[in-house]
């Protein structure tokens, strides 16, 4: 198991030298205590570490708050503030950098390895979103020129072929995508469905389903049937003029 890389910032070196025998006790790696906001910075840029523990009330031009601030915007790096203050006007400018966590000194080994785990589980699934919303906002923008689409479901990205896909019903806070040969439940919105389709291939026939118009094997309203699947699906009447207005009609 690779441990975790913890940069510790602190300019108390009785108290640095606990933080750091404590983390290593607990089976953390720290492979520098920094005491300015600057060299936390700097050690940040050059080490890469896991996560950061910052003391708010740093000696020198930046103080911890400030610091995590840069390190956040530049790097993405997990921050906890270490604090002796618990004040509101401390929290409330602590807030500003987003910390993963705070730790009142003095504390406990077992509060700052609950503290650890907790922080770095939120930034995994920080980073997770981040990447799917990069994903989505990614096929979104280049959709015209995309024949398919990545979508997370059974904890990992499937690829779709748009052509592959039959229909898609909307589940409470979920979409299943009904293809060829498998069925895909996700948690999106048909909004965000009908903003990834391409507009020529797809629409809506009702609040709860949007259809591929070439896989319609025939319509009697206000039902249509899919080919293949031969799935009934509803017609709404809000969608209808829209529907018949997108087929070949003679």
């Amino acid at each position: 198991m690779i441990k975790l890389k913890i940069l510790v910032a602190e300019d108390e070196s009785i108290v640095a030298k606990d933080i750091q025998n404590s983390l290593k006790k607990l089976g953390y790696n720290v492979p520098v205590v920094v005491a300015t906001g600057e060299k936390a910075i700097e050690e940040a840029e050059q080490l890469h570490p896991d996560l950061i523990l910052m003391d708010i009330m740093l000696k020198g031009d930046i103080n911890g708050i400030e610091a995590a601030n840069t390190i956040r915007e530049r790097f993405e790096i997990p921050v906890i503030f270490l604090t002796a203050y618990a004040d509101e006007s401390t929290l409330s400018k602590a807030k500003i950098a987003e910390p993963y966590g705070y730790i009142i000194k003095p504390f406990k080994e077992k509060e700052l390895q609950t503290t650890i785990e907790m922080a770095m589980y939120k930034h995994e699934k920080d980073s997770q979103v981040k990447k799917e919303r990069d994903l989505y906002h990614s096929i979104v923008e280049n959709k015209e020129s995309k024949d398919s689409i990545f979508v997370r479901a059974d904890y990992r990205l499937n690829k779709i072929k748009f052509e592959d896909i039959y229909f898609v019903e909307a589940l409470k806070d979920y979409v299943v995508i009904n293809t060829t040969d498998n069925i895909y439940t996700t948690h999106t919105t048909m909004k965000e469905m009908i903003r990834i389709l391409p507009v020529k291939d797809f629409v809506r026939v009702h609040r709860s389903f949007i259809i591929r118009l070439d896989k319609i094997f025939s319509i009697k309203y206000p039902d249509l049937v899919i080919e293949g699947k031969m799935k009934v699906i509803p017609i709404g009447g809000l969608y209808r003029k829209e529907l018949f207005g997108r087929l070949n009609l003679i």
